[in-house]
């Protein structure tokens, strides 16, 4: 839709001309008898018109002559010189009103309106110097401007040039109150001239193949279309468009959207962390640039944006947050401004990403390389959110606990353990970084968070390579933090190896781990044990009780004769699997022992107590001749294995 534009007056326009040196001449028949200077520029005109028009020109005017009652010229005499400095909008606005008061043709638009409108008024171009005046007209020009979203942009924007004379006239309101009305409502029940702008637009970039237009049909308006455009607002405007539409009834997530928006046009921290904030935006202010801030206005639009954030959870992403207090941090906003943006980024710290959460440390006294602090308060934040929905006490470590803990809230807590596990395996790396506060982030995630400890053994094998000035007493501290039982197969191998561990550490990973094989494989021939023993019962006379109370013995089955005896099915068996797969498996774990045996013995010589605690658990090291003999004809014990006889009634 084309802008809004109204021509008043019927001469041309051509009747005033620019001379030089900035001057502005009436081409009349009559010579000029009154000059009116508006800054630098002199218009040469006459004082009839004017008067007739304008209430100030014609005091001022009658003033300059001496004489109040003469309207007319000036004898023929030398023209008088008139000031007016103070005309808002300027000579240009000025010139539109001379032009009005000789009823040359001017024509009105949404970016001239607003300065015209304060010139008439600051002029008194009012209905007692004529009828239908400038004040009319402009009025009535202006209100029409405001019925569509692009002119009332454009009014706007025209305010910042006569913004005292604007806020006095109520132009600035009606403004802000359209377009917040306009951003509130829904645009599919109105046929709106945005619809029209941007069916518009997509005509233009209609691609015509063979003879056909490929235009598709006019594209719908998302909830952030009005974005771009409120983005270009100076931030005191700005903060009134919000305030307005949020007294209107917009949604948290629409303001949010917004001042998401605006944050990163202004904010060239957020320019370079966050992408291209124009993904998300349409629309746009023809002529409108994004200016460079300075620190300082950066810093002030920082804090009011956080402020302007709805408190609801999750209106703004956790990376945005995150972008923010990245920003503040190097801007050094207030600690009010940091401190908010740590809990809205704390209580939603599930969805962080690891890069986010590596905020660099600008103060001066700092000593790590990151903001650990900052990461440390936001964890606290979550945790003290997130852990009321399993019990009052954060310390969960029951199993039984567990299943009755809600899972939704349980893998929230699950995918931050991972996050910081990933977070202490970066910041490990640091020298600077204290064992106390490693030691502290890593105890704040329960332990019931994670399902297994290799993200934090990880993490611990990082900074022990990064600090190898600890002492024994200390590495022992901090492998405390994790459970040798919840490492993985490949986690245990590692560990085995590492000889950064404390040799305590590395006898429980060896233990634990010998623990679980001989758990497993007693399982598998336990399974063993049933299946045999389920084998022998198809052939067997199993003791039952008659209706008259006598005991005696029938086929183990399923189905009952008509004698009261239960009779075996042919050819059906009881077991899940076979006693041959079961063997077979069983064949395979002992396999997987000895290569474990094997991978052990690589390590070298244990030495003193490693070598005797090594040796009671049977993993083998160097033996003698007598104990390798011993091994070779005795392989592994395994519990319930040796035992073979079964209890059978009647076999």
């Amino acid at each position: 839709m084309a802008a809004a534009t109204k021509v008043i007056g019927s001469k041309p326009s051509e009747c005033f001309q620019f001379r030089d040196p900035n001057t502005w001449i009436c081409n009349t028949e009559l010579e000029s008898d009154v000059v009116v200077e508006v800054g630098e520029i002199s218009f040469h005109l006459h004082k009839s018109p004017l008067i007739s028009r304008s209430g100030t020109l014609q005091k001022v005017i009658n003033e300059a002559t001496g004489d109040d009652d003469d309207e007319g010229g000036s004898g023929g005499g030398k023209p008088c010189t008139v000031q007016l400095d103070d005309v808002p909008g300027g000579p240009e606005a000025f010139r539109h009103a001379a032009m009005f008061c000789y009823d040359v043709r001017i024509e009105l638009n949404a970016g001239n309106v607003v300065p015209l409108r304060c010139a008439a008024e600051h002029l008194a171009m009012t209905e007692d110097y004529g009828e239908e005046n400038l004040v009319e007209q402009a009025e009535a020009f202006l209100s029409q401007v405001l019925g569509t979203w692009n002119d009332a942009v454009r009014a706007l924007h025209a305010c910042d040039a006569v913004l005292p004379d604007a806020e006095d006239l109520l132009i600035v309101p009606r403004c802000i109150d359209s377009l917040a009305s306009k951003a509130c409502a829904d645009l599919t029940l109105f046929g709106w001239p945005m619809l029209e702008y941007y069916t518009a637009k997509s005509l233009e970039e209609t691609v015509v193949w063979n003879g056909i237009s490929t235009a598709g049909k006019p594209r719908s308006l998302g909830a952030d279309w009005w974005y771009k455009q409120a983005s270009s607002f100076r931030l005191p405007v700005y903060k009134r468009l919000i305030a307005a539409a949020r007294s209107k009834g917009m949604s948290p997530e629409n303001v949010a959207g917004s001042l998401i928006d605006y944050a990163r046009r202004h904010l060239s921290g957020l320019r370079r962390h966050g992408g291209n904030s124009d993904g998300s935006s349409r629309g746009g202010a023809p002529g409108t640039t994004t200016a460079v801030l300075s620190d300082g206005d950066q810093r002030a639009l920082l804090e009011e944006v956080v402020a302007l954030l709805p408190a609801e959870k999750g209106v703004a992403p956790t990376r945005f947050l995150l972008g923010l207090l990245r920003t503040a941090t190097v801007l050094h906003a207030s600690a009010a401004c940091r401190d908010a943006l740590e809990r809205r980024a704390g209580n939603q710290l599930e969805e962080a990403m690891l890069e986010d959460l590596l905020i660099p440390n600008t103060g001066y006294s700092a000593e790590t390389l990151y903001d650990v602090d900052s990461a440390q308060r936001m964890l606290e934040q979550f945790m003290m959110t997130s852990t009321s929905a399993f019990a009052a006490s954060p310390e969960i470590t029951d199993e039984g606990q567990l299943v009755d803990a809600p899972s939704a809230e349980l893998m929230l807590v699950s995918t931050v353990a991972k996050l910081v596990d990933g977070y202490l395996a970066e910041v490990g790396t640091d020298n600077n970084l204290k064992l106390s506060k490693f030691q502290t982030i890593a105890a704040l995630v329960p332990d019931y968070a994670r399902a297994i400890d290799d993200g934090l053994y990880r993490a611990i094998d990082i900074y022990l390579k990064a600090h190898p000035w600890l002492t024994d007493s200390e590495r022992e501290q901090l492998c405390r933090l994790m459970n040798c039982q919840k490492l993985s197969l490949e986690a245990c191998t590692h560990a085995a190896q590492n000889e950064r561990l404390p040799l305590r550490v590395v006898v429980q990973v060896l233990f634990f781990e010998q623990l679980r094989l001989r758990t497993t494989v007693a399982g598998w021939f336990f399974v063993s044990d049933n299946a045999d023993q389920g084998s022998s019962y198809d052939n067997c006379v199993l003791p039952r009780r008659t209706d008259d109370d006598d005991v005696v013995f029938a086929a183990g089955s399923e189905t009952t004769d008509e004698g009261g005896f239960e009779t075996a099915r042919p050819g059906e068996l009881s077991p899940v699997m076979s006693v041959e797969e079961v063997r077979q498996r069983v064949s395979e774990l002992e396999e997987e022992c000895s290569s474990m045996r094997q991978e052990i013995h690589k390590l070298g010589k244990p030495k003193s107590a490693l070598s005797r605690l090594v040796g009671k658990l049977g993993l083998g090291g160097r033996s003698s001749s007598r104990e390798r003999r011993q091994q070779q004809q005795e392989p592994l014990p395994l519990p319930g294995a040796s035992d073979k006889r079964r209890m059978s009634f009647g076999c």
